[in-house]
């Protein structure tokens, strides 16, 4: 199946990623994002950020060295703002922020670490309440791995359908984890802004349809 292109220029290219499709190579996977994409576009693509397997939603990736060094000095000085939604157990606030370091551990999960953890910042503001859960917009300040996921669990709050992080009772039902890359904005070389969007899927959307 052909990945939808969100955007296109000669210097970046903005897709829309399936869940269940890596980000990039890795042992025991038959297939991934990047790898697919540059041979549907025919062209070599630089890796600028991730998507874990089970997330969906917009990446971006670099067409040459000079704009994927450029996008990373972004990501270094947290110039590149993504927005995601999330559905998670239980009713959270409002808005708020999570600010507690994370480590990742040797078993591939990600935990706060007061001691040895690295600094990590979550914001987020409630989209829509259901008796159980909260579908919330999620901005992360900073791109640890399993960020989201990490923070809203250490929190009480795990996301939906996450096989990882929150074994308990609220999760099952879920056919995916309920995490979806919304946006990214940034701005490029020239100055002029830059935001592509990927709407929510419709394996995500139906979920939320049998929730009362």
């Amino acid at each position: 199946m052909p990945i939808e292109i969100l955007f296109q220029s000669g210097d970046v290219i903005a897709v829309n990623k399936p869940v269940g499709l890596a980000s990039i190579p890795g042992q025991g996977q038959e297939t991934d994002l990047v790898t697919s994409l540059s041979r549907q576009i025919g062209s070599r693509l630089y890796v600028v950020h991730r998507l874990d397997k089970e997330t969906s939603g917009v990446m971006v990736f670099a067409k040459g060295p000079d704009i994927h060094r450029y996008l990373n000095g972004l990501l270094e000085n947290h110039l590149v703002h993504k927005t995601y939604l999330a559905l998670v157990c239980g009713r959270t606030n409002d808005a708020g922020k999570i600010k507690k370091p994370l480590r990742q551990f040797g078993s591939g999960r990600t935990a706060v670490d007061l001691r040895k953890g690295k600094p990590a910042l979550t914001e987020f503001e409630t989209f829509r309440r259901f008796k159980d859960y909260t579908l919330i917009k999620v901005r992360p300040a900073s791109g640890r791995r399993h960020q989201i996921r990490a923070h809203f669990y250490s929190i009480g709050h795990p996301v939906a359908g996450d096989t990882v992080y929150g074994k308990n009772p609220g999760q099952a039902g879920f056919s995916r984890l309920m995490l979806h890359s919304l946006s990214i904005e940034f701005s490029l070389p020239d100055g002029t802004a830059f935001k592509a969007e990927a709407p929510m899927p419709a394996l995500f959307s139906n979920q939320l349809l049998d929730l009362p």
